[in-house]
């Protein structure tokens, strides 16, 4: 399926945010803590809004899919523990209603009168995929490596040490293929509403031999998933924030340099250089390229606090098609 030919005159954005800026490392984790964080994200959205842009918000669901597993697990004997994809489910229902009422009572504040609609999407992947046998996405929270042994003999889980921070339950990451809510979103679209979907990279789903679709073992990367989503929707930017301004060459060394733009090429032959480490930059660029190959758009890559300023070119680095 195409883009869909939206008369958003440039202003339709796809803005992905990462499950770190909804659930931060520093807060506890309780449902006034998170609707805290949510209201001021949302603060950045509604000037984005007021200024004339159509959004739609994905996000990242790490720290809360992971915690969700993790009573699963401490609760197994008493209860029986949901699959991986309906443990998915949960966390695009739970945050998408969080950032539903965040947004509304921050639109309310600030006089914008939008309306915002969270979409539970499923995104298909290939059975084959070789990530199944290859689980490497980390989710929830840090263990000693002691606990995590332990943890592991007891429910079969796979865990790797996380960037010197500890050790963390790895999954399988598998690619998204089509993104089956994607009439939904169009639609939200269409009556001038706010869209907040692909919740965590998507609910994972497979096709059978039959035709019907079965929930899988996996977390889609966010960013993979919402680069489909941006092309699909013919979205004129595509904004992943992170925890930095902008993205840097020689990251953590004297000759590090941030960059304003690059061009797909650029982008591309810095990543083969070994620039963009795969769990740090390296999935965003991958995702870049991804929107690039498919749409004739932009990519921003910034911070929270920079993101209306990187729409304008005054921030965060922009990744375009070569000329």
């Amino acid at each position: 399926m195409g883009p869909v030919a939206a008369a958003n005159n440039g202003k339709r954005v796809v803005v992905a945010l990462g499950g770190n800026a909804a659930y931060p490392p520093t807060i506890r984790g309780t449902a006034e803590e998170q609707l805290e964080v949510m209201e001021g994200l949302c603060e950045h959205f509604v000037r984005m809004i007021n200024a004339g842009y159509q959004l739609v918000i994905t996000h990242g669901n790490g720290p809360v899919v992971g915690n969700i597993l993790f009573r699963m697990a401490k609760t197994a004997v008493e209860l029986p523990p949901m699959p991986m994809d309906v443990c998915v489910a949960h966390s695009q229902g739970g945050m998408g209603y969080m950032l539903e009422q965040s947004f509304q009572n921050v639109m309310r504040k600030r006089g914008c009168h939008a309306s915002v609609a969270a979409v539970l999407t499923e995104v298909e992947v290939d059975p084959k995929d070789p990530a199944f046998a290859n689980p490497t996405k980390p989710v929830g929270k840090f263990f000693s490596e002691a606990d995590a042994k332990r943890l592991g003999q007891e429910t079969g889980w796979d865990f790797i040490e996380d960037s010197g921070r500890g050790w963390r339950r790895v999954v399988p990451s598998p690619q998204p293929m089509e993104i089956l809510d994607l009439p939904a979103i169009e639609a939200l679209l269409a009556a001038g509403l706010i869209p907040i979907a692909a919740g965590g990279g998507g609910i994972p789903v497979i096709r059978n031999l039959d035709g019907d679709y079965k929930g899988v073992p996996a977390v889609i990367d966010k960013d993979l998933t919402s680069a489909m989503l941006a092309a699909r929707l013919g979205a004129a930017a595509f904004i992943m924030l992170t925890g930095v301004e902008q993205v840097a060459l020689d990251f953590g060394k004297p000759t590090q340099r941030a960059v304003a733009q690059l061009t797909a090429s650029e982008a591309r032959q810095h990543h083969k250089d070994g620039q963009f480490p795969p769990g740090n930059m390296g999935p965003k660029i991958d995702a870049a390229l991804n929107y690039l190959h498919d749409y004739d758009g932009m990519v921003v890559i910034t911070s929270l606090e920079r993101a209306f300023d990187a729409l304008t070119g005054s921030a965060g680095t922009r990744i375009v098609r070569d000329a």
